[in-house]
C-alpha cells in the first residue's frame, strides 16, 4: 500500500522532467543499423596528435577521462600539450585549472606552441589571437564547489559550444580527501553531463604516495574513491622515468625513454598499454622519439597590432 505521506507532488514532478525520456524502442532504428552499415564511428574521435596514439587512444566525445599521475610527473603538461592539438584540430577547449593561474598555463602552452623555450612577444601575442574562438578559461584559483564546476561544465558546452574541458584537479572540487561518497557522486554526475551534452570531460586526479616513485602506478593507485576509476570511460596514467632522471648526466643513455604514458582502461576500445616518450624541458613538448625536433604552430606574427 501507498502510505498517505507518499510525496505525490514530487512524484508527478519528476514524471514532468523524465516524460520526454520515454520513448519506442524503435526510435533508435537508424542509429542501430548505423552500428552494423554505417560510418565508423572512429570519425569523430579526434587524435592526441600523436602518431604512436593514433588509433589506439583518441579523444571521443561524450567521455571523461581521468588524467592520472604522481605530484610532478607531467600529466598537467601531457594534457596541455594535447589540447593544444586538440585546437589544432578544429576542437574548442575549455580549461578550468583550480591549482594554476592562467597566465601561468597559457605561458606553458605558449612554449608548447612555439616549439622554443622564450617565445617572441610578436609570437606570444600572435598565438593568443589564434586562441580566440579555440580556447576558453574559467578563471578561479583554488577550491571551488562541485555543482559550480558541473554548471560550468554545462555552460561550456551548451553555450559555448565547447567539445573538450579539462578540469584541473578533482582535489579542487571541494571534497574532502577522505569523502569518497562524495567523490564518488560527484564523477558520476560529471559522466551524466558528458554523456548528455556530448562534452569530452579531461579530469586530473593525483596518485597515493607508494614507497617511492621508481614503481610504474597502476589503476589501483588512484587516489580517492576506487569507484571514480569504475565510473569513467578511460584512464591514462603519467609515469617520470625516474631511475634514469637519477643518473648523472653523462650515465644516460639518450635512447631511454623520459616517461611513459599508460592507457589503463578505454571503455569502448579493446586496446591498452603504455607508450614511451622523450621530454623536452624549454618547450614543455612531450616527443615520441629521442631525436624528434620540436613541433611548432606557424603563425603570423609580423601582422600590426589593431588598438
Amino acid at each position: 500500500m501507498i502510505p498517505d505521506t507518499f510525496d505525490f507532488d514530487g512524484y508527478f514532478d519528476q514524471q514532468v522532467d523524465e516524460s520526454a525520456k520515454v520513448r519506442p524502442a524503435s526510435t533508435w532504428t537508424q542509429e542501430v543499423v548505423d552500428q552494423f552499415y554505417g560510418e565508423p564511428s572512429a570519425k569523430s574521435w579526434v587524435p592526441t596528435g600523436f602518431d604512436k596514439m593514433r588509433g589506439k587512444f583518441d579523444l571521443r566525445p561524450g567521455e571523461v577521462t581521468l588524467w592520472a599521475g604522481i605530484n610532478g610527473h607531467g600529466k598537467t603538461t601531457l594534457l596541455s600539450q594535447v589540447q593544444l592539438r586538440a585546437m589544432q584540430s578544429g576542437q574548442k577547449v575549455g580549461l578550468a585549472s583550480f591549482e594554476m593561474k592562467p597566465p601561468k598555463s597559457m605561458a606553458k602552452m605558449s612554449r608548447q606552441a612555439a616549439g622554443i623555450g622564450s617565445p617572441s612577444i610578436q609570437y606570444i601575442r600572435a598565438f593568443h589571437r589564434w586562441t580566440d574562438n579555440r580556447l576558453w578559461i574559467y578563471d578561479h584559483l583554488g577550491r571551488v564547489a562541485t555543482k559550480r564546476v558541473l554548471a560550468v561544465a554545462t555552460y561550456m558546452r551548451k553555450e559555448l559550444g565547447i567539445d573538450h574541458m579539462v578540469i584541473d584537479s578533482l582535489m579542487k572540487c571541494g571534497i574532502g580527501t577522505d569523502d569518497y561518497t562524495a567523490q564518488k557522486d560527484f564523477v558520476n554526475d560529471l559522466c551524466s553531463v558528458a554523456q548528455e551534452t556530448g562534452l569530452g570531460i579531461h579530469l586530473v586526479v593525483h596518485m597515493r604516495k607508494g614507497e617511492n616513485e621508481r614503481s610504474a602506478p597502476d589503476k589501483f593507485d588512484v587516489k580517492g574513491a576506487s569507484e571514480i576509476v569504475d565510473l569513467v570511460d578511460n584512464l591514462v596514467i603519467c609515469w617520470k622515468n625516474v631511475r634514469k632522471l637519477g643518473l648523472a648526466e653523462e650515465k644516460r643513455d639518450p635512447d631511454d625513454p623520459d616517461a611513459f604514458v599508460r592507457i589503463a582502461k578505454q571503455r569502448h576500445h579493446t586496446w591498452e598499454g603504455s607508450f614511451a616518450f622523450w621530454f623536452d624541458p624549454d618547450t614543455q613538448q612531450f616527443r615520441e622519439h629521442q631525436k624528434e625536433r620540436a613541433a611548432y604552430l606557424d603563425l603570423p606574427v609580423g601582422q600590426m597590432e589593431v588598438a
